[in-house]
């Protein structure tokens, strides 16, 4: 895994840490993030993504509930801790299955709100015995539509900086549901 830790903002202690306040199973972490493709060439592209100011992501951590490089990178880290990490396609969201696409009738699939009809490169949603799967269109006709059912960033090296804001020790109930509940994260 290629890696780059920067370490600010934390200050040194000749004493021990508590695990209250590592990265490690069964906590809920709280991060700030800004994400970006690293390019053929090496350089960066724009940002792609990123938290709004006061509104960090929350996850239970060793449940793969964000992707597993950026998971195993954030092991070991306390609150405070910022961090660069590029991550190849398997640490992320894995690599392109070219047949992952597949031709979908258009009644079934469901359209965000207010979109009446596939465009390409927008997204849709399609059920299968599996669940709910997001799909973007590649083509479309009057009575189907060629759907990608890869993820739209798998594929691609991706280069993310992180900062850890919060972390806590999850409840039972978020353990035994895999999630966070509560504000930041699943509502029941």
């Amino acid at each position: 895994m290629a890696e780059t830790y920067k370490k600010q903002g934390s200050s040194e202690s000749s004493t021990t840490e508590s695990s209250e306040n590592i990265i490690e199973r069964n906590k809920v972490v709280a991060f700030n993030y800004r994400l970006c493709e690293v390019l053929p060439d090496g350089a960066h592209s724009e940002w792609m993504e990123h938290t709004k100011e006061g509104e960090p992501l929350y996850y239970l951590h060793g449940f793969q509930n964000v992707v597993v490089g950026l998971e195993q990178a954030l092991t070991g880290k306390k609150q405070g801790d910022k961090i660069e990490i590029t991550l190849k396609p398997e640490e992320a969201y894995g690599l392109r299955n070219p047949e992952a696409m597949q031709r979908v009738p258009l009644k079934h699939l469901q359209f965000p709100i207010g979109v009446k009809k596939p465009k390409v490169g927008g997204l849709a949603r399609v059920r299968s015995e599996k669940g709910w799967h997001n799909v973007i269109i590649i083509k479309s006709g009057k009575f189907h539509a060629d759907v990608d059912f890869n993820h739209p960033l798998a594929g691609r090296t991706l280069h993310y900086e992180v900062e850890v804001i919060a972390i806590r020790d999850a409840s039972e109930e978020e353990i035994a549901h895999g999630h966070v509940h509560g504000p930041g994260g699943h509502q029941h």
